[in-house]
């Protein structure tokens, strides 16, 4: 709160606080508007009856409800999030993207650049998707037999894929003035914000009741105590941070002496942020959008809508904890790479203390990255399932408002909004060094 007023006071900080809220309440508009050629009232009476917690519930939450309703955002910015990601693994397999990123910024910005095409080219892809699935009922479950979209023209469907394509370009837009312009992440806080507008209604109908049924405060009071405690443990543990000494050497260049100092790599417990949850659930996800499309009366359909369609199943937590076990690793070797840190300490003449420089510091790093990935996946485990312990005790079904990948963006969002408000406050606050000038000059 100290923060915010800070913030508030300083005009040039006002302003681009504003220009934030200015840019969500276009987002969320936008999250309202239907793509033409949709039945309004028809999507509407097939969101009421459906409950999606698979894959298109995950793209649901990120787009702040607006998937299901098949507005003009229905994509959300999950074809930039899955962009980027594909283009961070890629990093490994083409040599051009590697190069690319040991070049600086004018190499990531070539890299940016390829992520804006190929968000547009999986927004096709997932536009064209979603209307088929739409069409045929398998977005909302098979519960919903309405025609939700009544002219099936290809004309008609070619059309509304680039409205949405277009949507999710603006979107895309919007967030890079975000970056740019505001405060904070542009996507990151655009995902904030749509999961919090689904967030807090569902959490208040714990309590409340919907559809006529009546609510239950003890629940909502349970709810929301392990939400609080568990939003704190995450915050404490996103900023822990393993410190590993590094000093460096002193070289004599030209007629300077450089180097000579000492400082720490930080190393954070969680590497992998929300990726792992996100990984697990997407694949989980699959097999039971592929069971939609065959007949219910087969074994295979049947064994996957009762093993892997229900979250609180064995089979699902048992795989669901695997995958985020694996991708825990997988993810951390890819984006921290020992063997290129390494290099480049050596490079600028840096080292571990009692540690030689080379192929002992690549190791060392292996080998303390290994142990912290280790806590990391046990971390990860405890948040995501957290919510699953939550619906078997108090028999929620499937009202819980919140999973653990809700809770991971939340609290990691929150935290480097929260940085980068007060890093720029910092810049108009000159009291403390006023005051320190005054003492030494006095003494």
């Amino acid at each position: 709160m100290r923060t915010l007023i800070q913030a508030l006071r300083t005009k040039e900080l006002r302003n681009k606080i504003l220009f934030v809220f200015g840019i969500i309440i276009i987002y969320r508009i936008g999250s309202f508007i239907p793509t033409p050629g949709v039945d309004y009232r028809a999507v509407q009476d097939c969101v009421a009856s459906s409950s999606n917690e698979d894959f298109i519930g995950l793209v649901n939450l990120f787009s702040g409800g607006a998937l299901l309703q098949l507005s003009i955002f229905a994509l959300g910015i999950m074809p930039y999030i899955t962009a980027s990601i594909v283009v961070q693994l890629l990093r490994v397999v083409i040599p051009r993207f590697e190069a690319l990123h040991k070049e600086g910024q004018s190499g990531e910005a070539k890299l940016t650049q390829y992520t804006r095409y190929m968000t547009i080219g999986l927004a096709v892809l997932q536009s064209t998707t979603i209307l088929v699935t739409a069409r045929t009922g398998a977005l909302f479950n098979g519960l919903c037999t309405k025609p939700v979209i009544p002219d099936g023209s290809v004309w008609n469907l070619i059309v509304m894929i680039l409205i949405m394509t277009g949507g999710t370009g603006l979107i895309m837009w919007m967030a890079e003035l975000v970056t740019d312009k505001g405060i904070g992440n542009g996507m990151s806080v655009l995902i904030f914000m749509s999961i919090c507008s689904g967030f807090l209604p569902k959490l208040w109908d714990i309590g409340w009741g919907t559809n006529g049924s009546n609510g239950d405060w003890t629940k909502f009071g349970i709810v929301v105590g392990v939400l609080v405690v568990i939003l704190v443990f995450v915050d404490f543990v996103e900023l822990c941070q393993r410190r590993i000494p590094v000093q460096y050497t002193r070289r004599m260049i030209g007629r300077k002496m450089y180097g000579g100092t000492s400082t720490y790599l930080p190393l954070k417990i969680n590497m992998s942020g929300v990726i792992p949850p996100i990984f697990a659930s997407s694949i989980l996800a699959v097999p039971t959008l592929i069971a939609q499309f065959g007949k219910s009366d087969q074994k295979w359909v049947q064994w996957i809508n009762t093993n892997l369609a229900d979250t609180t199943t064995v089979w699902y937590i048992g795989l669901y904890a695997l995958m985020i076990v694996f991708f825990c690793f997988f993810y951390t070797s890819i984006t921290f790479n020992t063997d290129e840190t390494a290099d480049n300490m050596k490079q600028y003449g840096g080292f571990i203390p009692g540690i030689r420089a080379g192929r002992a510091t690549s190791a060392y790093l292996t080998y303390v990255m290994n142990r912290l990935n280790t806590v990391g996946a046990v971390y990860l485990l405890f948040v995501a399932l957290i919510p699953t312990v939550l619906i078997m005790a108090l028999n929620l079904g499937q009202q819980l408002p919140f999973g653990g990948t809700t809770i991971l963006i939340i609290a990691g969002v929150g935290l480097d909004t929260l940085r980068q408000a007060r890093a720029r406050t910092e810049q108009f606050q000159y009291e403390g060094f006023l005051l320190e000038d005054e003492t030494t000059t006095k003494e």
